[in-house]
């Protein structure tokens, strides 16, 4: 049996944590239902067709979270044209099928920290700077992601994922020392996964990091 609940009593805030928590046996799942459904109301596409990918194939901005394609929107708020109403008209699509998708934290006695990132090179046509994106999990529980555009110009895959860890590495070091004041200290080591084999190469020999 499973209570449910809305966080609107927060006045003007109401708007931004339009959250539903639903506490379950097995764990909790927090979803933004009410978040989606007003943002759709408010661009009138409430009765839209849903889709299931929030980015076309051809424009490489399928990530599993819309931090990703709406960072890339805003880069183009100062002079937008059709094609960016186009994409932003997609993303509100893809809410409309996924308003009941949330996060499920199950209550697990596993507290190991392990993080994921990857790097997109030259991501971007016109600057050729990469987008890098990582997430990190305590457990099976989703706690931490991000997804931003380097603050560089990388020379290779290798240079691109090795920043994108390097990235995650930085944000898995804060976490074990917030994790360690919440008393659920990380006695082994991190384990960060990336997918290119010449950035592993790199982080483990100190030889190669200049």
């Amino acid at each position: 049996m499973s209570r449910e609940f809305e966080m609107t009593d927060v006045g003007l805030m109401s708007y931004y944590l339009g959250l539903v928590v639903k506490q379950m046996e097995d764990g909790i799942f927090i979803s933004e239902e009410c978040y989606k459904k007003e943002i759709l109301k408010k661009f009138n596409m409430l009765d839209c067709n849903p889709v299931n990918i929030r980015m076309e194939s051809g424009t490489k901005l399928s990530k599993p979270d819309i931090l990703f394609e709406v960072g890339v929107v805003c880069r183009f708020m100062e002079a937008p044209i059709s094609t960016h109403l186009k994409v932003t008209r997609r993303i509100l699509r893809c809410l409309k099928g996924t308003i009941d998708f949330g996060l499920f934290y199950s209550s697990s006695n596993n507290f190991n920290l392990m993080g994921y990132c990857d790097s997109d090179y030259a991501g971007d046509i016109d600057d050729r700077k990469s987008t890098i994106g990582f997430v990190l999990f305590l457990g099976d529980s989703f706690i931490s992601w991000s997804s931003k555009k380097q603050s560089v110009v990388t020379l290779s895959t290798c240079e691109a994922e090795y920043v994108a860890a390097t990235s995650c590495t930085c944000h898995a070091i804060w976490l074990r020392r917030l994790l360690k004041k919440l008393n659920l200290p990380q006695i082994e080591a991190t384990e960060i996964c990336i997918d290119n084999k010449s950035a592993q190469t790199l982080a483990k020999n100190p030889v190669y990091h200049d």
